[in-house]
């Protein structure tokens, strides 16, 4: 074969762009055979299945591995898809289009070269190219269209990109593509590691491999994730609108009719049948804690209907005709098929553990259910807002004992008489019931996370986002993420096992946008341009059916500094929606009836602390009744409001209530004799006015006139909304919360006496 032909036969035929390739592992059309590419950019024969599987998880989970992002963005690349940069070796030098390693001194003037042949390769083949080009530009010029194009979602333009992918593809009309070319397009998840959509009009792209060499920093290896957290094997198959029953998460014990209302890369958005969509929910296609239509009653769970629907009416089949939807089907949910581990647990055995909502409290608590390796904690004579699930292995559980044993103050249920000389085996007793056996308990192995590896997170404020984030602190089970960019006061501890931290690259593999770190820039243009004045919040994400706040408030604004620690700023999906003249009770958590202890002595003492809760008291006298064990820790807001759900929530009934409402008027004598009715035509000037003229509530009133709260939202406020979302402190919030509720009883007693 002469050399032209050699030349020739070397254009016309590339052995990487024939190759079909997937996660790093090349397949040639018509045979079995499957390759690699090795360190030295040369192919190599995969020879068996565990080496392949090697393979995959290595170029899924790796960012070195990734095309650079001049390399995905120049059209002049000639040099066939290589997996990282060739090895330097001493003496040797590598040919750009041979791939080989030759002597230096017989290598061309510049190094790249191994021979004039390659050198001659190279540039027909770049000549080519910008002809290519050239004639696909006539039809479509991509600068052009990008200039025009308007500003979109992240993820409305990965949509688009990869449809402009599909039209090139077209256009080549039977050409056969180069491999770095065919290679991308076959994986698209790598490059898109490095785009993260189209970029903003004179802006740079971003992408993972830059931006991890320019911060010196290295990802959090794949190897410490759990394979939930990991990336998946299969594609996102739930649509919009098909219905399932899921976990509420917030109330944890509690099963429920969900609907799809988005999907998003591997994520999907659940929205409550027959509620406001403001109690929408992220979670991700293979969650545990979603299932297919008719879970529930074979497995012997209550399902709570649709609001509006009736349990012992409601029934599948007819629900789904009537809203002619489809139900999900039973394949797309991962954890159909999961393997059963026996465990020592069993539903009402005994344990200590941690509140997750206050980690310095560890209770007296119970198993209430156990599904497939899971079971769920509840806190013994606490709402189930508190419940969580959680495996064997948690660090948040532990044997009966263990708090005496380590000295640690155990929280006792509210109610339980004598607190002060609990004991277990008396309590045992007493309910009837046995301790979780402490070989049940398995130890969770260290979860590997350094200080200063980077990872991708949901971020818990704006779920919707996954954002850039590095791991600024750790403790044995948990880190403490900082998102890149963003002020640390937006830090926050998650558990090393959450389902909300992913691998570097986690995002580009599934199709889900992924917020970049914020630049100085960005935070002004964010303030300037997004309706927000929160430094970094564009204006999306914020808190909808606030109906006492401003459209543009801060309270509405999950970046807002008065809302950095909480969840939501609306009511209670279950019990919170509380109409204007509705009984005196907050209806933010409620307790089982059947779990409070129905004893004299009980009902008596949980009497007390509601007449307790309604006095006009100072936070140094707001205590719980466990910090009478021994606990020095200062009352909190979380404190205070679960004292007072608790203690305001029970269901019997407590005479003696009515019996305050003449001291409370001595207290508070402005409120006196003024119906809800007349509060409700206030205006935000009346109600500021009102709570400055309440004692110790002064400079209070200035706050209620900045959020825009007139009478009728003033009558819809909850304690917790004083407290967490005005941030008022809790001496004066009770003092507020109880002119609300005597001006509501004044409302009832108006009506009585007519």
């Amino acid at each position: 074969m002469t050399e032209s032909a050699s030349s020739t036969s070397g254009q016309e035929f590339d052995v990487f762009s024939v190759m079909d390739w997937k996660d790093g592992v090349g397949t040639l059309p018509g045979s079995d055979l499957k390759f690699r590419v090795n360190e030295f950019g040369a192919l190599e024969v995969i020879t068996d299945e565990s080496e392949m599987e090697n393979v995959k998880k290595a170029t899924a989970t790796t960012t070195w591995m990734v095309p650079t992002a001049q390399e995905v963005f120049s059209e002049k690349t000639g040099m066939p898809f290589r997996l990282k940069e060739p090895v330097k070796v001493e003496g040797l030098q590598f040919c750009e289009n041979c791939c080989q390693y030759g002597n230096v001194d017989e290598c061309l003037s510049g190094g790249n070269y191994c021979s004039q042949n390659c050198a001659r390769h190279i540039k027909d083949k770049d000549q080519k190219e910008e002809r290519d080009v050239g004639e696909d530009n006539e039809e479509e010029d991509p600068k052009c269209s990008r200039k025009k194009k308007p500003k979109l979602s992240l993820k409305a333009d990965s949509k688009e990109e990869e449809e402009r992918d599909e039209e090139t593809e077209n256009k080549q009309d039977g050409r056969i593509l180069r491999g770095s070319q065919r290679a991308r397009r076959k994986r698209r998840g790598d490059s898109a590691v490095l785009k993260q959509g189209l970029p903003p009009k004179g802006k740079k792209a971003w992408c993972w491999a830059s931006y991890l060499e320019e911060e010196k920093a290295v990802a959090v290896p794949a190897k410490l994730f759990k394979e939930y957290q990991s990336f998946p094997y299969n594609k996102n198959g739930f649509k919009v609108g098909m219905k399932l029953e899921g976990v509420d998460p917030e109330h944890q014990s509690v099963y429920c009719v969900l609907t799809v209302a988005e999907v998003c890369g591997y994520r999907i958005k659940l929205h409550f049948d027959g509620y406001s969509d403001c109690y929408d929910f992220w979670v991700n296609a293979d969650a545990l804690d979603i299932h297919p239509v008719g879970w529930c009653e074979k497995t012997g769970h209550k399902l709570h209907p649709p609001k509006g629907y009736k349990e012992e009416e409601f029934n599948w089949q007819a629900y789904l005709k009537t809203c002619k939807a489809q139900a999900a089907p039973k394949s797309l949910f991962e954890n159909q098929n999961i393997t059963v581990i026996p465990s020592g647990f069993r539903v009402g055995m005994k344990l200590e553990a941690v509140d997750k909502k206050n980690p310095a409290f560890i209770c007296v608590a119970t198993v209430t259910d156990m599904v497939d390796n899971r079971f769920l904690v509840h806190f013994d004579n606490w709402d189930e807002s508190y419940d969580y699930w959680c495996e064997a292995s948690s660090p948040h559980i532990h044997p009966v004992g263990w708090c005496k044993e380590h000295r640690r103050t155990l929280i006792t249920p509210p109610g339980y008489p004598n607190v002060k000389h609990f004991s277990w085996d008396k309590y045992l007793e007493e309910t009837n019931s046995l301790p979780a056996p402490a070989r049940a308990f398995k130890v969770k192995p260290p979860h590997g996370f350094q200080k200063k590896m980077k990872l991708e997170v949901i971020d818990k404020r704006n779920p919707m986002f996954i954002r850039v984030a590095t791991v600024a602190d750790m403790d044995d089970h948990r880190i403490k993420v900082h998102f890149d960019g963003w002020n640390s006061c937006y830090d926050y501890w998650i558990d090393a096992d959450s389902p909300d931290i992913h691998p570097v690259g986690w995002c580009s593999k599934t199709g889900h946008p992924l917020q970049p770190p914020l630049s100085p820039l960005e935070l002004m243009e964010a303030s300037e341009h997004g309706g927000c004045s929160t430094p970094g919040c564009k204006g999306i994400g914020h808190f909808k059916k606030a109906r006492h706040l401003g459209p543009h408030s801060a309270a509405t604004c999950p970046y807002s500094e008065i809302n950095l620690n909480k969840d939501r700023i609306f009511p209670d999906r279950l019990s919170g929606e509380m109409p204007a003249a509705s009984p005196s009770f907050p209806r933010s958590k409620r307790a089982d009836a059947n779990e409070i202890s129905s004893s004299p002595e009980t009902r008596d003492q949980h009497a007390d602390d509601v007449k307790e809760g309604f006095e006009e008291r100072t936070e140094s006298e707001m205590r719980t009744s466990h910090e009478a064990t021994g606990a020095r820790e200062e009352p909190s807001v979380q404190q205070a409001q679960r004292r007072s759900a608790v203690f305001l929530s029970f269901k019997s009934p407590i005479p003696c209530l009515p019996l305050r409402w003449e001291q409370q008027s001595k207290l508070l004598p402005t409120v006196a004799g003024i119906p809800a009715s007349k509060v409700s035509k206030w205006s935000t000037d009346e109600v500021s006015e009102f709570i400055q003229s309440l004692p110790g509530c002064e400079e209070h009133g200035k706050v209620f006139k900045d959020e825009q709260i007139d009478g009728e939202a003033f009558l819809l406020m909850t304690q917790t909304d004083i407290v967490k979302i005005m941030s008022i402190k809790l001496g004066p919030a009770l003092k507020i919360f109880n002119s609300i509720l005597m001006f509501k009883a004044a409302e009832k007693n108006s009506h009585n006496e007519l």
